[in-house]
């Protein structure tokens, strides 16, 4: 008797392996995961109402700045103005040389060499120090070192108009003697009058006067000490000064007869 052997089946074939990527149990080409590795963190999404805004607000954009260039653009062109420019008028009659100097604004009153109205040293008097024994131009920073606080008088100066100045000096009979002639810019020299009201009058026309000191005062870093008398005026532009220094307190006679005799060559 024969036996025939009998197909397998479907029941007992064994089960086929799963295709790499489904399920089932991994294929030999990816190694099984690890239980204790964790997922790698999936990247957060943006909301789709931000997507949505922005979108919106950069399509908004572009939008409302074409449709605004095309409205623009067919407008008509909207015509400029007619450039109006004043015609300048001429005065019919023949201008008149003696009322057009007589109109124009009044020259300063002295413009001329102001070494020429110094005082000159007298005679028997001797030079002082490098000072000009002979009337001569000085500079701003010249006369600002002539005080105590030069750097306060050389921007004082400069602010108030200064435009030149001369000065003479010399020594005689124990007195040192300045005089200087200050010229400002006509429109500081109404600001620039004396207003010391301490001063007495040297002469009846004068529009300034002098002053003796009392109390002594002390030369520029040193402890010798002086006296001095002062005399003011100002004709115009011109502001005139007058200084005497002395070891005693300064005879007023001195003072003003060397103010009356520059005066008198200002007027």
């Amino acid at each position: 008797m024969t036996i025939e052997s009998a197909a397998p089946s479907h029941a007992d074939a064994p089960p086929a392996a799963p295709f790499p990527g489904e399920p089932g149990e991994p294929s030999s080409a990816s190694p099984p995961a690890d239980p204790a590795t964790p997922a790698p963190a999936r990247k957060p999404r943006r909301p789709r109402p931000v997507l949505l805004l922005t979108c919106g607000l950069v399509v908004g954009t572009a939008a409302g700045g074409g449709i605004g260039y095309a409205v623009q653009a067919n407008r008509p062109p909207t015509p400029l103005p007619r450039i109006q420019a004043v015609v300048p008028t001429y005065p019919a009659e023949v201008l008149d040389p003696a009322a057009a100097a007589e109109a124009a604004p009044a020259p300063l009153a002295i413009d001329g060499d102001l070494r020429m109205l110094l005082l000159t040293a007298p005679p028997g008097s001797t030079v002082w120090n490098d000072y000009p024994a002979t009337p001569s131009w000085i500079t701003v920073g010249e006369r600002a070192e002539r005080t105590a606080n030069t750097a306060h008088n050389f921007v004082t100066l400069n602010e108030y108009g200064f435009r030149r100045a001369a000065e003479v000096d010399w020594k005689q009979n124990g007195l040192k003697v300045r005089i200087t002639l200050i010229q400002r810019a006509a429109d500081f020299a109404a600001g620039a009058g004396t207003r010391d009201t301490g001063l007495q009058p040297f002469t009846a026309d004068a529009n300034g006067g002098y002053r003796i000191a009392a109390d002594p005062g002390y030369w520029t870093d040193t402890t010798e000490k002086y006296y001095l008398g002062t005399a003011v005026a100002q004709r115009g532009t011109v502001q005139m000064e007058v200084e005497v220094f002395g070891t005693q307190p300064v005879d007023a006679e001195v003072v003003k007869g060397l103010a009356k005799q520059q005066w008198e060559r200002l007027v």
